[in-house]
């Protein structure tokens, strides 16, 4: 076995950036491209490809800042909610939106298709962190929202948001947060 000590040494010291924290310039068309040429090499279990991408940029992004706080002050104006909501597209530079789009398949089951759409997630994350981007993944209530994910990202009944990927410049080296204890989380059978 020969092992590849950079790409190891990559994925054991890898960390989202904060997306409050990015800073212009976010990658373009050409820089984004390879990075979702990479993601998209996800286990998608029977090459059914269940999810689609929406790549947001200024003018996708303030609208969809309009449509959050349209929608939460629909379910009631609480300034958290709509902080919340209008917060993450207003300070965002670059969003990709991973949507979950299961096929019928007596095959596939939707759970493993909604796995497909999670480690693609994970796979842009890490690929734009690996291109030198600062990439974070975000939901909150827009995320799970039916009436909001319908309005602005044309999602079907059968579609839902797996995530919300900012993708742009990282500003300060940050701390590395605590990681999870192996001794507390891995059973050895």
């Amino acid at each position: 076995m020969q092992p590849d000590s950079p790409a190891f040494t990559f994925l054991a010291t890898r960390a989202s950036y904060p997306s409050k924290l990015m800073t212009a310039p976010a990658p373009d068309r050409a820089a984004l491209e390879p990075i979702l040429q990479a993601a998209l090499r996800v286990p998608d279990h029977g090459k059914l490809e269940p999810w689609r991408l929406i790549v947001g940029g200024r003018a996708a992004l303030d609208r969809w800042a309009d449509l959050a706080e349209a929608r939460a002050r629909e379910i009631g104006p609480e300034p958290e909610r709509i902080e919340k909501g209008r917060g993450q597209f207003d300070r965002s530079h670059l969003a990709v939106i991973v949507i979950a789009a299961p096929k019928p398949s007596d095959k596939i089951p939707q759970i493993e298709q909604t796995l497909s759409a999670g480690a693609l997630c994970a796979g842009l994350v890490n690929a734009a962190t690996a291109a030198g981007w600062g990439a974070n993944w975000l939901s909150g209530w827009v995320s799970h929202d039916r009436p909001f994910i319908t309005r602005a990202f044309g999602c079907t009944d059968s579609e839902w948001v797996a995530g919300i990927i900012h993708i742009a410049t990282p500003g300060a080296p940050l701390p590395d947060r605590p990681r999870p204890d192996l001794a507390r989380t891995v059973t050895w059978a």
